[in-house]
This record gives structure tokens, sequence and C-alpha cells, in this order.
């Protein structure tokens, strides 16, 4: 009763459960680079990498969202470190540890991971999908060192180690699972010049098909695509496909993308990252549906708020942090280490949320923002940024500085499901900052919470 009573009070400390929608990553936690795996208690497994800062990528921690349902998410916190006490010896820049992967091998739960400033590659085991991942060691990879390692394991056992940058590289796995087969060591299984590959490999198979995912240089020289090559064999030759999501417009800042793609509960999902703060890191975990040719070919799909849930319910409070699309100044920020908001804002900028059920009708909205000594406001279209106007909310000159506050606007009715678009005015440097907003019928009586 004792261990029960101290596993259940440490759970308060280390687990984290949230909503689902995008990002699945909770407020105040940046986890990116996400790496699905359905284990066999029937959850989601994602592991990435950790940021802590708008001015480098990752940290010296990893933490893992984990589901049964894809609506609510558990986080287990720190459950592999490098942090100072473990490691006095060592540089800052060699505590960093990049984008990781994970592998069920002998029995144990195998965590990959890489430390560029250190040029190397290590694994550590658990008993659990969770951790703790102890005995670290060092992978054999010397003379091969690059980024972002991932595993596979075929039908027929074998495991495949997968890493690279630029050119990718597929070894065998000895059975110890902290060493490579050198021997076996294939180079250039994808690269740039022919398949647009940048790093961040992950491979699945599907039916006889293998599914190599990557982060994407195709597109305005930025790898902001996931994008995808296939094989009938793990190691190749494979041919170029296309690209499955490309995160641009995320974040006014944006470089890269790095994920995944599952099946979970007869559904297959690409896991991706968005970026915030203005920054190319500070990234957050989100996930979308998607769907396969006859061809085994994978349809594009475009970033959205509701992500592997229906549309988001307009008559509840949706949180401004949920945007999937930036254009301009704007930016999604913490405020504090718990909560964030979309801030930034200046004239002609733009935010988007897909998608919105309006039901039968709304016609007003309150939105929680906090204003500033200049006037503004929004105009809100829906579907396109061009699309049907359906009204204006106009931020007053602040009365409460530094204060939120919720304003209630009249609109055009708005039924049915569609994507909005909220297209600020006002003078450059407004200080405007939003918190989140919620639909109405007039007629229904308007309860919100207090202007806290």
């Amino acid at each position: 009763m004792l261990l029960k009573y101290l596993l259940t009070i440490l759970g308060f400390f280390f687990l984290v459960t949230i909503y689902g929608q995008n990002p699945i990553s909770p407020e105040g936690i940046f986890i990116a680079d996400p790496s699905g795996h359905v284990w066999k208690d029937g959850r989601l497994y994602i592991y990435g990498s950790l940021d802590k800062s708008p001015n480098y990528f990752c940290s010296s921690d990893y933490h893992i969202l984990s589901s049964s349902n894809l609506m609510n998410w558990v986080v287990s916190k720190n459950i592999f470190s490098l942090e100072e006490k473990n490691n006095p010896n060592k540089s800052k820049q060699e505590k960093i540890l990049y984008a990781p992967d994970c592998g069920y091998i002998n029995g144990k739960y195998c965590l990959f991971y890489c430390q560029p400033g250190a040029e190397a590659e290590g694994v550590a085991e658990a008993n659990t999908p969770i951790g703790p991942f102890l005995n670290a060691k060092k992978m054999n990879i010397y003379g091969h060192n690059q980024i972002d390692p991932s595993i596979f394991t075929d039908n027929d056992g074998k495991n495949y180690y997968i890493w690279g940058q630029f050119d990718l590289k597929i070894a065998e796995l000895k059975p110890n699972s902290t060493e490579i087969d050198s021997s076996t060591i294939f180079n250039n299984v994808i690269t740039e010049k022919e398949h647009f590959f940048h790093e961040g490999a992950f491979l699945t198979k599907k039916n006889d098909t293998y599914y190599l995912i990557y982060a994407h240089m195709g597109r305005k020289d930025k790898p902001t695509c996931l994008g995808y090559s296939t094989s009938k064999s793990p190691i190749g030759p494979y041919q170029y496909r296309g690209v499955i999501i490309d995160n641009e417009g995320c974040d006014p800042s944006n470089w890269n993308n790095h994920g995944s793609i599952v099946e979970f509960q007869n559904q297959w999902y690409v896991l991706y990252h968005r970026a915030t703060h203005g920054s190319q890191s500070m990234r957050k975990a989100c996930i979308e549906p998607i769907y396969f040719e006859a061809d085994g070919s994978i349809k594009e799909v475009e970033m959205t708020s509701q992500g592997a849930g229906k549309p988001l319910i307009a008559t509840d409070t949706i949180e401004a942090r949920r945007t999937c699309m930036i254009n301009g100044n704007a930016r999604i920020n913490s405020i504090n280490p718990s909560t964030e908001v979309v801030n930034g804002i200046l004239a002609n900028d733009y935010i988007v949320f897909k998608y919105l059920d309006f039901g039968k009708g709304v016609d007003s909205i309150s939105i929680k923002i906090k204003t500033s000594e200049k006037e503004g406001g929004f105009n809100l279209h829906i579907d396109k940024p061009w699309g049907e106007w359906k009204g204006y909310v106009h931020f007053p000159k602040s009365k409460q500085k530094n204060k939120f506050q919720y304003i209630h606007y009249k609109i055009n009715p708005i039924k049915g499901v569609h994507a909005i678009y909220l297209k600020f005015y006002g003078g450059n440097n407004t200080g405007f900052e939003i918190d989140n907003f919620i639909f109405h019928q007039s007629k229904n009586k308007i309860s919100m919470p207090n202007n806290d």
C-alpha cells in the first residue's frame, strides 16, 4: 500500500493530463520532432526532443506524450536527462539532446538519442514505454556520427538503425541493441538532391511497402515539409513520392519540420511540429489524420486546429494558441510558464483557425484580450482570407492596463463548419494580446469567466 501511495504522489509531479486538439503539447511544454509508436498496451506514445529556449534547439531532457484515444494526453516528464547533476564535467552543448526514437528490443524499451555537441549517439533502456530510461551507453557509430537516430523493427525481427543529415544512413542493429553491424551500413539511401532529404528520418511499413518519412527541403529552400519516399526493401532503392504536410506559416520565423506517421485504431496519422515565439524553436507536437490512395501514395494534408478530432465546437472556449496559421508579425508567446497567448499583433496581420463547428448558428462573439493605448480590432472572415465578411470586433483604448478583459460583439450569423480568419487593423505596435474566444447565440444568456 505504501508503494502504491508513493507512486500515486509521484504521478502528480511527473504526469500532466491535457485535452486533445492541436497542438497536443500542453501550454508551457514544447515537445518537437514527434516519433510515434503504438506498443502492446494499445496506447500511442510520442517520443520527441524538448525545446526550452527560443534561442536554440532542444535541451538536456526528454518528455513523452501518450494517449489511449488521441483526445486526452499524458505528459511523462524527464524520462531521460543529461542535466548538470548527472554530468557535471560536460559543457552545455554536450548536454543538448536532439531528436530521439524508441524501439522494443529483447523485452526492453530502448531509447536512442544523440548529442551533437559531444559527437555521440547512444541508447538507454527501460522496462516500460515511459521509462525511466537508464544504463545509457554510447553507440559504436564512430566515423559516421550525425543526428536524429530512428529505429525500425521489420516483420522478420531484424532491427534497423536509421540516421543522418542530407544523406541517409541505414544499418542493421546487433542483437545487443547497443551496436550496429558496421558491415551492413548503407550510405546515401536517400539524398537531398534526389529525395529532398534534410534530416529526421522515420521508417515504417504498410502492407509490403516501406515508407521513409523525413524533413523535406523542396520548398522555399527550407525543410518545412514532411516528405516521403517508398521502397519494397528497408534499405532501398527508394522512390520519391511527395509531401505529406507543410508547416510553413505556423510562425513568422518557422524553419523546420520533423515527424512520423503511425497507425492507431485502424486510422493513419501524421505527427509533426509547429514553431512558436517568433523563433525557429519552441516547437509543439501536432497531429493530423492522413489517407492513402490506391497506388500507396499519401494525400497532402493541411495544418488544422482540430487535429485528430472533429471540428472545434464554436460555442466552447477556444484558446488563441490553437491558431494553425499566422500571417504577419503575430505569434504564439508564453506570458508565464503555463499560459500561451497570441501577441505581437500588427495591422494587416491575420490568424487562422481550422475548423470550427457553428452548429445551427451563432451571432455574437466574446474575446478575452489585453488592449493597449491604441485602438484597433479585427474583421472576421470565413473559409478564406478574402472569404465572406461576418463582422468586426473593435478594441478600445485600454482602461485596464496590462489586464485581460472580455469584449462582446454582435456579428452576422454563422452556421455549419468553417475556417475563420481574424484580420487585424489599427496602428503598428498595437500591443494587443488574445487569450481565447467563444461564440454565442445572442438569445442565450452569455456567461463568461471573470476578467482576471
